[in-house]
């Protein structure tokens, strides 16, 4: 079965606003099968840079689910708090 993935590379602006998007995200998820792998801070770049320090993976069903959850009203309205919170690069990916 392939899955589809977003990929935040994160480098925080605001803790406390980031914090309080964080507590916010997973309740966008769920109504699109999302769940959250994992999250994380760079210990260290074995090769090459980056430049951001932190990253969050989440899986989906599907690049659909990835889609769907991007573009809805619920995700869509914590935007302008992530931008305000931090610099952050989302992909996505398929397996």
């Amino acid at each position: 079965m392939s899955y589809a993935y977003v990929v935040g590379h994160i480098t925080v602006k605001n803790p406390e606003m980031w914090s309080e998007y964080r507590s916010k995200v997973p309740g966008t998820l769920d109504p699109w099968g999302g769940e959250l792998v994992f999250r994380g801070k760079q210990v260290a770049a074995l090769s090459g840079e980056n430049s951001h320090p932190d990253i969050v993976v989440i899986r989906f069903p599907d690049v659909a689910a990835v889609n769907g959850w991007f573009a809805s009203s619920a995700y869509q309205s914590l935007v302008p708090l992530r931008q305000q919170a931090a610099e952050m690069v989302l992909l996505s990916y398929e397996s």
